[in-house]
């Protein structure tokens, strides 16, 4: 039964897993497996035998209509569009449904239930047909309903057992039927009975009513269908069967495009499921590629460890075994001048005091360390890149050195000066305790400058770790002023911190050009005036080459500046030479 839906009163039974599906034209039912018997068609064109239909737990379906509405139970649950002032209030109508156990679609009964639904005529065709080439078996004479059938009378349509044939052939109006042995019929592919009339079961459906749009007997004609327009099957037969095979047309398209759609799925399914095995085999490869690249350089970094134990452990040893054989001779020579002096004459001392006295001067001149030569500063730094192993990039490197902030020094232009508004930046180089670089990154550096006169604003500062005991520190001032710069590796000052920088105003560039002279700078325009406060004969109010005012050098029109990359110091509105208007170059 379909998730969505529950029935009321019960639970619905399904068609085991794995069973085959049955459907209009065969002859077995989905639900008992056997032979049809009372065979139903459903709205969606499955067939079910009567008793297994009526065994379906039924459920309660509410259908909202109005009172006067006449839409059949297939249609709509909304009324008809229409004015407010017409429109009914609906009418809450119970009605009774199952489900198909074959495709879980819902089925309205009518009001007649089960017994109302459609008989398949079709499939008891196929069942007579079955039960022909199974030598008759199953088959019950259709007069007596007690003997198995051994004839059939093609005029009637009816199949007999022996004893009824004799009747029927000694009877005056059926003495001249045709008589056919079931073995004879068994290559027909229509012995269907006659389709009798449900309102009047002794007449046979031969008429069909336009108006109805359903077959009619005789007595149908002349009774409740009197008024409609009413004809021979054989005659709207090829009108109402054109119709249908119209939209069989239309419909099969659709079948195919759906067969192509299920088959294109199908393919893409398998496709799918191939490129699945192999992205999961390339992931299997990758994954055990990797892990074997990780185990191997975790083994390269144990034997490091273990390697770099030994080494430290044969320091400190060859460094005891020095200082115990230092110690055991600083001992004989104290011991033995202690004697000397304690228990020794004065002859036995001036004697002996030449010895003694060289002995404990070599003793004192020889240098040693109080101090274990080795440290045990080994650290893992498991993000650090390891290089490559296999191809594949490892990280994790053993590290036996250790920062030494006093040993840290600091590099760069912008150190103690810089420019508001423009990025100021330095290197830190870090270095160990004895003075070599570190020659990699992860340490914990910190930097913070900040204003004097706004020690509560600190500027926004960048670090940026080069990986090879390099770190690079940049930053912005916004205003000049004095700033104090703070540098820490594990909260302490490197060397040279703190250290106050002066930041400038912002470079001015130059408002003039870099020229030789005004008249070469201006092509020969009188009124070009430069701050050099140089003239020429003529009405020339700018300088030129070996005249009055003339530096002799290449120099800024706006401010006489004679650095080509300095900063300009002309200053708008005062009425000095270099406020001069400046030259325009060519």
């Amino acid at each position: 039964m379909s998730e969505n839906r529950k029935p009321l009163l019960g639970f619905v039974s399904k068609v085991p897993s794995g069973t085959a599906l049955g459907n209009s034209g065969k002859t077995h039912c989905p639900l008992c497996m056997g032979l049809f018997k009372a065979p139903r068609l459903l709205p969606c064109l499955h067939t079910v035998c009567t008793t297994c239909l009526e065994q379906l737990e039924p459920f309660s379906v509410v259908d909202l209509r109005g009172g006067d509405s006449d839409t059949s139970s297939e249609g709509s649950i909304f009324q008809e569009l229409k004015p407010p002032s017409e429109l009914k209030p609906p009418s809450l109508q119970p009605q009774i449904g199952i489900l198909c156990p074959v495709c879980d679609a819902q089925v309205d009964l009518p009001m007649g239930g089960v017994k109302a639904l459609t008989i398949d005529h079709l499939a008891m065709n196929d069942v007579m047909l079955e039960s022909l080439r199974g030598e008759g078996q199953g088959l019950v004479c259709d007069l007596c309903s007690d003997r198995e059938v051994e004839k059939r009378c093609q005029t009637c349509k009816a199949n007999l057992c022996h004893f009824c044939c004799q009747a029927h052939r000694r009877q005056r109006k059926t003495t001249y039927h045709t008589m056919v042995d079931l073995k004879d019929l068994k290559g027909y592919s229509r012995i269907g009975k006659p389709i009798l009339c449900s309102a009047h079961p002794a007449e046979e459906l031969r008429l069909f009513c336009e108006l109805c749009d359903r077959p009619v007997c005789r007595d149908c004609v002349v009774g409740e269908h009197r008024e409609h327009p009413c004809d021979f099957t054989s005659n709207v037969i090829h009108k109402h069967g054109d119709s249908v095979r119209e939209l069989l047309k239309g419909t099969q398209p659709h079948v195919e495009a759906l067969e192509e759609a299920l088959d294109q799925i199908k393919r893409m399914n398998g496709a799918l499921q191939q490129r699945v095995e192999a992205v999961a085999a390339n992931v299997r490869t990758f994954s055990e590629g990797y892990i074997k690249a990780i185990e191997e350089h975790r083994d390269k970094l144990l034997k490091q460890l273990e390697d770099i134990r030994v080494h430290k452990e044969n320091s400190l040893q060859l460094q005891k075994a020095q200082l115990e054989q230092l110690l055991a001779d600083m001992r004989t020579g104290v011991e033995f001048t202690e004697h000397l002096l304690t228990s020794g004459s004065d002859l036995e001392i001036l004697i002996t005091k030449g010895v003694v006295v060289e002995r404990l001067r070599k003793l004192n001149k020889v240098e040693y360390s109080a101090r274990p030569g080795v440290n045990d500063k080994i650290c893992f730094s498991p993000q650090e890149k390891a290089g490559l192993c296999h191809g594949y990039e490892v990280y994790g490197t053993i590290n036996t050195k250790e920062v030494d902030p006093a040993k840290c020094v600091l590099q760069g232009e912008d150190l103690h000066k810089a420019r508001e508004k423009q990025t100021a930046s330095f290197t830190l180089l870090c270095k160990d305790a004895m003075g070599e670089s570190m020659g990699r990154g992860g340490d914990n550096v910190q930097v913070a400058v900040v204003p004097k006169d706004k020690k509560d604003s600190p500027i926004r500062t960048m670090v940026q770790d080069n990986k090879d005991g390099t770190y690079s520190v940049s930053f912005t001032p916004k205003e000049p002023g004095v700033y104090t710069v703070w540098v820490c590796i594990k909260e302490q000052h490197v060397q040279g911190s703190p250290f106050t920088m002066t930041v400038r105003r912002k470079h001015r560039p130059h408002a003039g050009v870099f020229h030789c002279c005004t008249f070469c700078s201006s092509g020969g325009q009188k009124t070009a005036r430069c701050a050099c406060g140089g003239t020429m004969p003529g009405g020339y109010l700018g300088c030129g080459h070996g005249h009055k005012g003339h530096p002799g050098r290449p120099h800024w029109s706006c401010c006489g500046k004679f650095n080509e990359k300095s900063e300009c110091t002309w200053v708008g509105g005062q009425s000095t030479p270099r406020s001069l208007l400046r030259t325009v170059a060519l």
